[in-house]
């Protein structure tokens, strides 16, 4: 998720169940979610990069990317959506540099758009795979556009699920015109959140998960797992601060591999029109809008997810 809220900003970042949150305040570090390692890890660019496989079966294996930055993979466990698809081929959840399991970033250690595009490529060639299916969130969405026009030859299929937009700062925030007294009850906790109040950022990120999805249900489940996120603010604002260097909006009439745009249709935090130009953008891409989710729709409609997943990736 991308998950930077606040008046200029809303502008990045993405946390506990799901998607690209974006904004320009961010949160500090939660406690880090304390299920046990399931995974490995391998060395790379001076990191160590934290991975998890499930499922199997002699479909091509699926690479997920979460969002964030600054969150690890954990929120996407909100669904069984993952295990529908391990069915039929491996999952495979990594932690992107500086989060979760994987290494904390050092003093003076890059963390850039760059460093996140080469981490991927590290994970592929770790795994063994010539080409990838790939499926970024959120802020996720984002990098795997950027890795797929900086290695078009590795991708066999893309998903883009309630991405970010191509240039960051034209993604769509809409929390202020739907809940706008929930966004006045975060911006009152601007201060003490900056101020590294833990109380206050406990507060802050539950006031924006509660704004993520369609159904009070599912919202509800999230909330009551918020303890369990994950989130660096150094590895946010690094990321964030150099995404504005970047439109990927000319890269995407490149692609030339199957590609499936994804929305909620109550996506407040990245709205469907992003997730519109970007199909309109993409040759021969597909849309699929989930009538029935926010922000997390694996999460929200997670059999219809799986199944249009699945249909998507049959395709050669």
């Amino acid at each position: 998720m991308t998950h930077q809220r606040g008046t200029a900003a809303i502008t990045a970042a993405l946390a506990v169940v799901a998607a690209v949150m974006l904004g320009s305040r961010t949160t500090a570090v939660l406690a880090a979610a304390g299920a046990p390692e399931k995974g490995k890890t391998f060395e790379t660019g001076g990191v160590s990069i934290y991975y998890e496989v499930v499922g199997g079966g002699s479909g091509a294996p699926l690479v997920l990317v979460n969002g964030g930055p600054g969150f690890d993979h954990a929120y996407m466990h909100c669904s069984d959506a993952w295990d529908r698809l391990a069915a039929k081929r491996r999952v495979v959840f990594y932690d992107q540099r500086g989060n979760g399991r994987s290494s904390e970033i050092k003093e003076g250690q890059s963390c850039l758009l760059a460093d996140q595009i080469a981490d991927l490529d590290a994970l592929r060639a770790h795994l063994g795979l010539e080409k990838v299916d790939l499926l970024g969130h959120s802020w996720g969405g984002y990098l795997v556009m950027a890795y797929a026009a900086r290695h078009p030859d590795r991708i066999a299929h893309l998903i883009i699920v309630d991405s970010a937009a191509p240039k960051i700062q034209d993604t769509v925030f809409l929390f202020k015109n739907i809940y706008p007294e929930t966004s006045a009850r975060e911006d009152g906790l601007a201060f003490a959140v900056e101020l590294g109040d833990e109380a206050a950022i406990s507060a802050d990120l539950r006031e924006y998960l509660s704004m993520l999805f369609y159904s009070p249900a599912a919202r509800d489940a999230m909330l009551a797992r918020s303890g369990e996120l994950s989130f660096h603010q150094k590895v946010n604002k690094s990321v964030w601060n150099d995404l504005q260097r970047f439109d990927l909006t000319p890269e995407l009439p490149k692609f030339g591999f199957p590609t499936l745009v994804v929305t909620g249709r109550f996506d407040f935090n990245v709205a469907p029109s992003v997730a519109w130009a970007i199909h309109r953008a993409v040759p021969g891409s597909e849309l699929a809008v989930f009538e029935k989710s926010g922000h997390l729709p694996y999460c929200e409609e997670s059999a219809a997810f799986a199944s249009r997943v699945e249909e998507f990736l049959a395709k050669r």
